[in-house]
């Protein structure tokens, strides 16, 4: 148990249905993102784009496999493989089974939710064969947009709430970093900078908060510095602190003794205080640092209030 008294296995559940259902949302925007890139470029390379979406969402892929790769093989590795937690598919697959087990601790609304959109899957996938993967992709990011929905208005604001935004949190703050992090690793052949906005449902914010032209430094600090906009990686940031603060709170007269709230502090700290004016040249540094306080607190979680059981990771999470 926690110090609130819920069950460690229903913490567990809800805090991985938050990554779940935020992982495959948002492998739904980036994957869109760089289909509509080979799509709409007819001088793109499409083996290296593919190897560079790959990249940014940890899965390695040797320069030997099978020539070179489609984007029919990366939305059969990273939308449509149940079996894969790194894909959208499995990552709802688990998210599903995840709920079954915290069944009492969610609401019949939110298990209707996630039973549906799992069942209805393959008749998606059947149907993207025909006409594409777009619209499987954009039913994706409504029924994540929909469960998150109905997790806001139907289950109360105790620990079980806490740990299900937490996970959505870090999630968020990896998959935002990872999205970025495909300007650095492979700017020729990731989409623009107006693409990522896109795919991060910022466009909107992005213009009316922007007063200027939409430069590579605004979006990049709208994306990890903006205080109000949900998406951005500060925000994020200090969601998952309110939430660890709400789980354990307190401080002894050294300081935060909880490991996890050090990390996500530091992080957010460190963002905080970021110059936005330096942010696109010191952007590998800030993107790795964030990335690894998520894998860094995410440990922490699991060792300070989860059994002892390795969950089911990311691929390129997996230890060997």
């Amino acid at each position: 148990m926690n110090g609130g008294g819920m069950l460690s296995r229903l913490a567990e559940s809800l805090y991985w249905i938050g990554r779940y259902v935020e992982r495959a949302d948002d492998t739904a925007r980036i994957v869109d993102a760089y289909v509509h890139r080979v799509v709409e470029d007819p001088f793109n390379d499409d083996n290296a784009t593919c190897r560079s979406l790959f990249a940014i969402l940890g899965i390695e892929v040797g320069e030997e496999e099978e020539g070179p790769l489609t984007i029919s093989s990366v939305l059969d590795r990273l939308v449509f493989d149940a079996q894969n937690p790194s894909s959208i598919a499995g990552a709802l697959a688990a998210a599903h089974e995840n709920a079954r087990r915290a069944r009492e601790a969610i609401s019949s609304e939110m298990w209707v939710c996630l039973n549906a959109t799992r069942n209805d899957l393959p008749r998606r996938q059947s149907l993207a064969g025909t006409i594409g993967p777009a619209t499987y992709l954009q039913f994706v990011r409504e029924r994540a947009a929909l469960f998150n929905g109905l997790a806001d208005a139907t289950i109360s604001r105790d620990d079980g709430w806490q740990f299900l935004v937490l996970g959505r949190s870090l999630e968020r703050i990896d998959m935002t970093a990872r999205l970025l992090e495909g300007r650095l690793v492979a700017a020729e052949h990731s989409p623009d900078w107006l693409t990522l906005l896109r795919a991060s449902g910022a466009m909107e914010s992005f213009l009316r908060a922007s007063s200027g032209l939409a430069q590579p430094a605004e979006i990049a600090s709208f994306l990890l510095l903006d205080r109000l906009f949900p998406r951005s990686a500060y925000h994020a940031l200090s969601v998952a602190d309110g939430c660890l603060d709400r789980l354990t709170p307190g401080t002894t007269r050294t300081g935060i003794t909880d490991h996890a709230k050090r990390t996500i502090g530091a992080a957010r700290n460190r963002l905080e205080f970021a110059d936005p004016d330096r942010l696109v040249e010191e952007l590998p540094d800030v993107l790795d640092f964030l990335e690894r306080a998520c894998a860094v607190a995410n440990d922490e979680v699991t060792t300070r209030y989860f059994r002892q059981v390795a969950p089911v990771l990311w691929e390129a999470e997996v230890q060997p």
